[in-house]
This record gives C-alpha cells, sequence and structure tokens, in this order.
C-alpha cells in the first residue's frame, strides 16, 4: 500500500498530459518542462532541461512497451515533481525494445543528497508499476489525469 500511496502523492493532475501532440523528443520534453514550471516544480527550466538532455544522452531512457522515463537530477528544480505524457502518436525514441514511445514519465529533483536519494526512490517505484502490462495499458489509454491516477493504481 506504501509503493502505492507514494506514486499517487507525486501525481499532478496540472502535470499530466493526455491526448498531447508532439512530434519528436525535444517537443515533448518540452511541453512537459513547461507544464513543471507553470506548476511551481521549476526554478530555472533552461537549466533543468540542460541536466535531462545530459542524462539523455548517457543512456536509453526509453524502457520498453512505449514508455520512457526521462530524468535528471537538476538545480534548476524548485521541489520534486513528475509530468506524465501520453502522445496520442508514438515519437522515435531510443528504448530497449527499439521501438518509440507513447507514455513518458518525466522526473524533476533536486542535484542534492535529498535528491539523489528520492531520485532513485521515484525510479524505482514508477518502474515497478511500470513492469505490470496492466498498468502500460491502462497509462497509454488515458484520456484524463484521472485516468491516468488510475492507472496507476493497479
Amino acid at each position: 500500500m506504501e509503493e502505492q500511496a507514494s506514486v499517487l502523492d507525486v501525481i499532478d493532475a496540472g502535470t499530466v498530459l493526455t491526448h498531447l501532440q508532439a512530434h519528436d523528443k525535444a517537443e515533448v520534453l518540452s511541453m512537459m518542462a513547461d507544464s513543471l514550471e507553470e506548476a511551481g516544480y521549476l526554478q530555472d527550466k533552461e537549466i533543468y532541461l540542460q541536466d535531462v538532455y545530459q542524462r539523455e544522452s548517457e543512456g536509453v531512457t526509453g524502457i520498453g512497451g512505449y514508455i520512457a522515463i526521462p530524468h535528471g537530477k537538476s538545480a534548476g528544480v524548485r521541489k520534486i515533481g513528475v509530468s506524465i505524457a501520453v502522445l496520442d502518436e508514438e515519437i522515435p525514441w531510443e528504448s530497449l525494445d527499439g521501438q518509440g514511445v507513447k507514455g513518458i514519465i518525466l522526473f524533476a529533483v533536486g542535484n542534492d543528497d535529498r535528491g539523489a536519494r528520492s531520485h532513485l526512490k521515484l525510479l524505482s517505484l514508477f518502474a515497478r508499476k511500470l513492469g505490470r502490462e496492466e498498468v502500460v495499458h491502462d497509462l497509454l489509454a488515458a484520456d484524463s489525469a484521472a485516468d491516468v491516477r488510475k492507472a496507476f493504481m493497479n
């Protein structure tokens, strides 16, 4: 139960984007960072995005099954948060299974020790949930922030 509550506690309806129209990684990451900035999670969107791209250059964040979990610890983060995007169309993304993505979970965590611990915990909790086929299926079919929350209740 604690795992479920922890995942649901970080899902903010203001940073969930469904039926998103994006053509590539840069476009979707920019829109997701905008949602994090508007909701007060970022203090410097440009620094945050630089850190996310730095992490992207170090290894694949597409975990397979049309899901990606880009992330990066950043001084541009004001408080820990997550943006979730569900795209109408698959976009190209480097992934473990060679497929593109339709569902993206973008973490915003600080680059201090507390941020590092939170980062690992969030990655672990979401990865565990996303390892379940029904969660991925329901996430990719989500029409609203409420549907996204419901997907992670599985």
